[in-house]
């Protein structure tokens, strides 16, 4: 069973990591999907992947600062697809430092790229999907925003921001029938966590109560989840994806 099928999604932050697993799974199960990342060629490359697959999907490169980028980035899923039914909000960089060390740039970086960038897309999806009275928006956080990490007061304090901006976003738009989630993800095997010292990675993975690092897959399934009917009654909630770690 395809439960997306018909409808359009976009994604940012796509052209790798977690976010084309987002894009894929979506796509497998019947959306349309928006290939976004502010890296054009990667962009490019992975929506026409999913095209060879068989899925439908367009790219279209986004810097999620950029506040006439991001609606226009909306308005190409809907001129494209003819709607805009899931929003997912992943871009995101890292500027880790401890506090004495770290640039006020640096701290503005992450926080305008993760937190300015969930609230520009959450307030373009919700101007497209207000009209349609319909939609789900996904924003992606971070057990860093439930717990925080050394090194990180810039990115912990954006993905804890994000928990604060689903909640209110959630209040406002259910009255237009748009629902507004968030997941935390804990450790997921991408680049990062693959560059990690294998002593790291012992000591994180000793924390982690199921005894293993996730899998993006493991994120996109939760998305999907938040994205279909299955969470029709589901609204301003955080889904922990991190294996009972910081529960």
């Amino acid at each position: 069973m395809k439960l997306l099928e018909g409808r359009a999604a976009v994604v940012t932050g796509s052209a790798q990591g977690i976010g084309l697993a987002v894009a894929t799974v979506l796509a497998g199960h019947g959306a349309s999907v928006v290939v976004s990342d502010i890296n054009a060629e990667g962009a490019e490359k992975a929506a026409a992947d999913l095209e060879a697959q068989g899925h439908r999907a367009l790219a279209v490169p986004c810097d999620v600062t950029d506040e006439r980028a991001v609606g226009a980035l909306a308005d190409a899923c809907r001129d494209a697809f003819g709607t805009l039914d899931v929003m997912v909000n992943n871009a995101g960089v890292t500027r880790d430092a401890s506090m004495p060390k770290m640039t006020l740039e640096d701290f503005r970086t992450v926080i305008d790229v993760h937190l300015q960038g969930a609230w520009l897309g959450t307030r373009a999806a919700g101007r497209l999907m207000r009209e349609q009275r319909r939609g789900s928006i996904i924003n992606i956080s971070s057990i860093s925003g439930k717990a925080g990490n050394f090194g990180q007061t810039n990115y912990s304090a954006a993905k804890a921001g994000i928990v604060g901006l689903t909640k209110a976003a959630a209040r406002e738009l259910a009255r237009h029938d748009i629902r507004v989630n968030a997941i935390q993800p804990g450790p997921i095997r991408t680049a990062m966590t693959a560059a990690m010292p294998p002593r790291v990675l012992e000591q994180m993975l000793a924390n982690i109560p199921l005894g293993r690092i996730g899998e993006p897959e493991d994120v996109a399934n939760a998305v999907l989840f938040l994205a279909s009917d299955l969470a029709a009654f589901i609204t301003g909630t955080v889904i922990e994806v991190a294996g009972g770690r910081h529960m």
